[in-house]
Formats: structure tokens, C-alpha cells, sequence
């Protein structure tokens, strides 16, 4: 007997997941990895906004080795992210494990606490610059009433950096958010059983909470880590990159070279330059997981 052919509908049917996804996909091809190559592409070139476009191969690159701007700002990156990344994950976990109690108006807290998120980043950096202001700000006001000498937030080299970080905390209400999820999806019969066994509160968060919370805590890592490296709106608008360049950080530089000198062939290539270190810490961090993370799933199947 010949073989059946496929109905019409069953055919429609296979094709519909597809289109849902095809404006997706569309988007991602145009507005992502098109930029992303032909970013790669002028790299190779010194491509001035306006003028003629040379080609340079791996000049560029080279270049990077003896620009002591370029390396003073991966410093200055690293620095931040040394103090953005753990402090933010240490704040975002212990306000995740405050709105995982049960108390009266959890809800409200939950979204207070998670609203500063939503805030834009030029209204975040209007708020901080008032509360910073060396005359006027709220915070030397507090001082003040403590009799403690005013603070040049913004202005003094050992607490511009520090000013920055805290202003990026601001936003960790998606980091706690994630946190929050995590911890809902620990059976509470284990912290039953671990209380019943007479463990205290630091055991049963550091031999229950903590392990069973290690891949959520993974993901916040990763994220985190390639949010700091990507920090541009803060330098930007709040101190400019000063003083002194204490915050000028390699994304600053990347738009200042860009935007203000023009040479998109070598911003091009710094922005691939960090890509690459971004990718490379995501790896090792990816890869050195196994050493730490906890999936329930793999002690289920042994």
C-alpha cells in the first residue's frame, strides 16, 4: 500500500512553534550578532566616523599592549567588580532571606524592596548625586548631625570608587528576586528535619540552605560578574570617570574613544577585547562549579 501522506494540519502544526519564534530569532540576527560582526569586522580597519577607512589587521589589538589608558581602566574595572560582585550577592542574599520569613505585609516588602530595580538609570543617578551632593546632600546632613566632618563623595579619589559601587547596589532587586525564588523551592521538611536534629541556624544555612541554593547562587554570580563589566551609566553620569580617572572604568573609555575621539576601529576592538575576558571568566567560573554547586537532580540519579 503507498504511504500515507501527511495530513495538512499535522504539517501547520509543526510549523507553528516556529513562527512564534521567528520574530525572536529575527531580532536576535539583526540587532545582536549582525552588530556583533561587523563590529569584529571594523576592528581590523582604523575607521575613523568621517574620513577614509584603512585597513590595519590585528594593529588594533596590538595597539592595546602599550595603551597604559586602556590598561589603567581594566584595573579600575577589575577593582569595581572585586567590590560590586560579592557585595552584591551577600546583600541580595540576606534581604532574600528576610522576605522568605513569614511576617505581616510580606508582600509590601517584596516590592519595596524590589522597586529600586525598576528605576532608570538617569533618574538613579539624579537621586545619588543630590544624596552625595558635598553640600546639600542628605548623607553629610546625617553626618553633620553626628558631628562628623563632611565627605567628598564624589570629589575625593579614596571614596569615589566606593560612592559607585553603592549607587549600583541600589538596583539588586532582581538579583534578590532570583534569591527569593531559590529559597521558596527548598522543601521546608528539610529545615524541619535538620531543626528536629538539633542543627542551629548557621548549620542549616551553611549545610542545607547554601548547598541546596548553589546553582541559583551560580546564575547570580555569572550575571552579576558581566554587569560590572559592562558598568558604563554610573561612571558616565556620576563622576565622569573621576577623579583622577579612580573610576574610569573600560566600558567609559570604550564610549570616549568611540564618541569622542571617533575611532571606531579601536573601540571596536577593546569592546571585543573585553567580551573575550568576559567570556573567559564566565568559563572558568562555569567550570570550576562542579566544585561547589549542588544539584539535586545528579544525587537523585546515582
Amino acid at each position: 500500500m503507498p504511504a500515507a501522506t501527511p495530513r495538512p494540519g499535522r504539517r501547520w502544526g509543526k510549523l507553528v512553534p516556529w513562527l512564534f519564534v521567528a520574530p525572536w530569532v529575527f531580532g536576535f540576527i539583526a540587532f545582536t550578532v549582525g552588530p556583533l560582526l561587523y563590529s569584529l569586522y571594523m576592528s581590523l580597519f582604523n575607521w575613523p566616523l568621517v574620513g577614509e577607512r584603512t585597513f590595519v589587521g590585528l594593529h588594533n589589538y596590538s595597539s592595546m599592549l602599550q595603551d597604559e589608558d586602556f590598561l589603567d581602566a581594566v584595573v579600575v574595572t577589575l577593582k569595581f567588580a572585586a567590590l560590586y560582585v560579592p557585595v552584591n550577592l551577600v546583600l541580595s542574599l540576606l534581604l532574600a532571606m528576610l522576605l522568605n520569613q513569614k511576617v505581616p505585609g510580606q508582600g509590601v516588602f517584596r516590592t519595596l524592596f524590589y522597586l529600586p530595580s525598576l528605576i532608570s538609570t538617569v533618574a538613579l543617578v539624579t537621586i545619588w548625586s543630590w544624596a552625595y551632593s558635598h553640600e546639600y546632600g542628605i548623607l553629610n546632613y546625617l553626618l553633620s548631625l553626628l558631628n562628623i566632618p563632611a565627605v567628598d563623595w564624589l570629589g575625593s579619589p579614596d571614596w569615589a570608587m566606593r560612592s559607585v559601587v553603592i549607587a549600583g547596589l541600589w538596583g539588586l532587586g532582581g538579583t534578590m528576586l532570583i534569591f527569593l525564588a531559590g529559597l521558596k523551592g527548598i522543601p521546608s521538611e528539610l529545615h524541619e528535619a535538620a531543626i528536629l536534629s538539633g542543627a542551629g541556624p548557621v548549620r542549616r544555612f551553611f549545610g542545607l540552605t547554601l548547598p541546596l541554593l548553589s546553582p541559583v547562587l551560580l546564575f547570580n554570580l555569572v550575571t552579576t560578574l558581566i554587569a560590572a563589566f559592562q558598568q558604563l551609566a554610573l561612571a558616565l553620569l556620576l563622576t565622569k570617570g573621576g577623579p583622577l580617572k579612580t573610576t574610569y572604568m573600560v566600558a567609559l573609555y570604550i564610549y570616549d574613544t568611540a564618541f569622542k575621539h571617533f575611532e571606531m576601529g579601536y573601540a571596536s576592538a577593546m569592546s571585543w577585547v573585553m567580551f573575550l575576558v568576559v567570556l573567559l571568566l564566565s568559563m572558568l567560573v562555569m567550570r570550576f562549579s562542579s566544585m561547589w554547586v549542588f544539584y539535586e537532580a545528579e544525587v537523585k540519579s546515582k
